[in-house]
């Protein structure tokens, strides 16, 4: 009876480690991916998007950012044992081996190419770039102060990918929105790595946190106004109306807040503002909605 019943257990926490390293378990990442893939949809079709561009973009970015997480933990597979908030992770316990990981990777980005092949040669050609965005990142953390702006770039690039799928062309007031979701993805990863400060600097990882020092708090400050900037940017460039204004405007009472979080430099705290960005997407996806509704009335 006992041998009948490890099979079954052994199979769960294989499935169960999978899930782990493709951050199933914590989803916070995936909505702040999510939320530029949403934004760029809606601003790009004039409203709702087809049902099929939604449903190819929504899973793609479910997927790369599981690939990328996976990509993420195989480049830090000696050192996340060494970082407290990584010591559990599947590679590190030995749940997976780094065989079975890459080999989840390649069908991951399998699977994010074939949903790009179903739209067109333009957004098939700035996948590859996406890609290489996705899986530079966590190698960054060793050669730069700045991996945050590589992620900043990777969870941007869906913007222009979105763009040339609805439109078949890259407008240049795209790029506002752009700006603005890479400025907003520095700030709240800088916040998370303000958590993981002290580990990183034992292990010899590098990160804007380390980088900005005990200037971090008003560093962050100026680009979340440089990200404010961007959006009203944004909203000139696409002739948006008081909807967006407003949603801008309840971001930077956001921001303000997440200063206040951040203050003393608490590792919870820290966590806590970068916890809460993902209700940035949320607030402006609702601007962009409340101008399209008004628009249509």
């Amino acid at each position: 009876m006992t041998s009948l019943n490890s099979t079954p257990r052994t199979t769960r926490e294989k499935l169960r480690a999978f899930a782990q390293i493709m951050r199933f378990d914590k989803p916070i990442g995936t909505y702040l991916l999510l939320a530029p893939t949403v934004w760029a949809l809606v601003l790009a079709n004039g409203g709702l998007p087809p049902w099929s561009l939604l449903a190819i973009f929504v899973s793609g970015a479910i997927i790369m950012r599981s690939a990328g997480c996976t990509a993420n933990d195989l480049a830090d597979r000696k050192l996340d044992g060494f970082v407290e908030r990584t010591q559990q992770r599947p590679l590190v316990t030995g749940a997976l081996s780094a065989r079975e990981a890459l080999i989840l990777l390649v069908v991951l980005l399998s699977l994010a190419f074939a949903l790009v092949l179903l739209t067109n040669p333009l957004t098939i050609q700035l996948s590859f770039v996406g890609a290489a965005l996705s899986i530079a990142y966590p190698f960054m953390k060793r050669i730069t102060y700045l991996p945050q702006v590589v992620l900043g770039a990777a969870f941007s690039w869906c913007i222009p990918m979105v763009f040339a799928a609805s439109l078949n062309s890259l407008p240049p007031a795209l790029w506002w929105l752009f700006g603005a979701n890479l400025l907003w993805t520095v700030v709240y990863d800088t916040q998370y790595a303000m958590v993981d400060r002290e580990d990183d600097l034992a292990v010899g990882i590098k990160s804007t946190a380390i980088l900005f020092g005990q200037l971090d708090r008003r560093i962050i400050g100026l680009l979340q106004l440089a990200c404010i900037a961007c959006f009203i940017g944004c909203g000139r460039a696409f002739a948006l109306s008081a909807p967006w204004y407003l949603a801008v405007a309840v971001v930077g009472l956001l921001f303000v807040w997440h200063q206040y979080l951040i203050r003393h430099r608490d590792r919870d705290a820290c966590f806590a503002a970068f916890n809460q960005s993902k209700w940035i997407g949320v607030i402006i996806l609702a601007g962009l909605v409340g101008h399209f509704a008004l628009a249509a009335v």
